[in-house]
């Protein structure tokens, strides 16, 4: 290297219009040693933040299971801790700085030979992929609720899971956005955004919920999934709507109807069509040999249908429940669910304890002056999140003794949906700092509160009344 820089510094003065350093065979071999040399410091970062997240993950999920709180809360919990709010370990560029700052940086900078010139390149590497392998984590969840869920059920309790997730979208959006505009001043579009992220619920952390208490295939289980995936749509629509008004200031209707055609066709098709091949996929799998024939071919249909659901502007997550749902019809649910288990266990963390990484809490400090006018926003925010899911669970209807509290609990958390507004909000730059703060602090609290709450609502009247006392 120093003889290969000693030969471009004489070639410049040599011949100044053939610089060594501008040619593009140097530049790629120049790029293809920097390839080498940051490929094994990125490997060794991700395998330090996947040793850093499974810790975590299951430290704090082991504490909250022995003191009878939903392990996904400790996984949320440990996201906090080993993310920004905290201690700092992991790895992520785009909350506002370039992540050389993170303990596993600087862990690379003194053990692996990181160069700090290279260090800010490698953490956007690192963060990539952790968040490429969250996003896998999430699918595979779905997949998994999906596999554990009856369609026959979905069908029935549809009616049923389209008024809630309807009252669910329109209550919190007209309360927050009337709210803002008329107690704190916000001008109209803010508002409206702040109001569009109460929308959505958070489908993965209430379906993780449930699956450990052992209602997901409960009336109000099948309802409360119903709904979220039903307001994961609505919330995707609700989502393009408010960033077309916020960039155009106006509202493309085809974009409006694109998004519901969309969404209807994607999923009714993605079952019609997969409940018709689904006899053939039995007999192909029972015909081959190769090892986990079943399980590698069931990815394939998922990604499949994860992929076609992300190119047509829905959510990945849409096209992986479908799958789900086709492939719980066939006679190899079972042995299917049992061998995704082992792969959700290994990659489902990941993606609650990002959620938890990524996520500033030190928007909490009241004794920080900045932060004040945007804590009092977040009351207000947090009050119409939850009371404007909760009473959803009133609009069931030809379902006596059904728990609606239950139904109405199991909308309330944003998590990573309501997170994905404020950043989209934060890009567009249409949110105040007290705004996006107060929606933070609403996606913190209704993320954190509604897992033990559903445990809880879930519970016998007798056990309930135990518990509170």
């Amino acid at each position: 290297m120093v003889f290969l820089s000693h030969w471009m510094d004489i070639s410049a003065k040599v011949s100044p219009a053939f610089n060594f350093t501008t040619s593009p065979f140097l530049l790629a071999q120049a790029s293809e040693a920097s390839e080498a040399q940051t490929g094994p410091i990125i490997l060794a970062g991700v395998l330090l933040s996947l040793v850093v997240i499974y810790l975590s993950s299951k430290l704090i999920g082991e504490f909250c299971a022995r003191i009878n709180l939903p392990p996904v809360l400790g996984e949320l919990i440990g996201g906090v801790i080993v993310g920004v709010s905290a201690l700092n370990l992991l790895v992520f560029p785009e909350g506002g700085s370039n992540g050389t700052d993170a303990f596993i940086i600087k862990f690379l900078e003194s053990t692996a030979g990181l160069s700090p010139e290279l260090a800010p390149s490698v953490a956007d590497a690192i963060s990539e992929i952790i968040s490429v392998l969250s996003e896998i984590g999430v699918i595979i969840l779905l997949f998994e609720i999906g596999l554990e869920s009856d369609l026959a059920e979905l069908i029935r309790v549809g009616p049923q899971a389209a008024v809630v997730a309807v009252v669910g979208v329109a209550v919190p959006f007209a309360a927050g956005t009337a709210g803002l505009i008329a107690l704190f001043g916000v001008p109209t579009v803010p508002a409206i955004f702040a109001g569009a992220a109460l929308t959505a619920t958070s489908i993965g952390i209430t379906a993780k919920v449930l699956a450990e208490i052992q209602q997901l295939s409960s009336k109000e289980g099948q309802i409360i999934i119903g709904a979220a995936v039903l307001d994961d749509i609505l919330g995707i629509i609700v989502l393009a709507v408010v960033a077309s008004l916020a960039k155009t200031g106006e509202i493309q209707i085809s974009n409006i109807v694109y998004l519901i055609v969309g969404a209807a066709v994607f999923l009714i098709g993605s079952i019609l069509l997969g409940r018709f091949l689904s006899p053939y996929f039995v007999a192909l799998v029972d015909r081959m040999q190769t090892r986990g024939q079943l399980l590698i071919t069931s990815l394939i249909f998922v990604f499949v249908l994860s992929y076609i659901g992300a190119v047509i502007q829905l959510e990945a997550i849409l096209g992986a429940f479908a799958a789900g749902l086709v492939l719980a019809e066939t006679e190899k649910q079972k042995e299917l669910e049992e061998q995704v288990l082992p792969i959700a266990d290994m990659l489902v963390p990941i993606f609650f304890v990002v959620v938890g990484a990524k996520t500033d809490v030190s928007v909490l400090n009241p004794f920080d002056p900045n932060n004040r006018e945007g804590l009092i926003m977040a009351t207000f925010l947090v009050v119409v999140a939850i009371l404007g899911k909760t009473v959803t669970g009133l609009t069931v209807f030809g379902q006596p003794g059904i728990n609606r509290l239950a139904i109405g609990v199991g909308m309330v958390p944003r998590g990573e949906v309501g997170l994905v507004f404020a950043g989209v909000g934060s890009s567009l730059e249409i949110l105040s700092k007290p705004l996006e703060a107060a929606i933070i602090v609403m996606v913190i609290l209704t993320t954190f509160l509604a897992p033990p709450l559903l445990r809880l609502v879930f519970q016998k009247p007798t056990e309930a009344t135990e518990a509170v006392q």
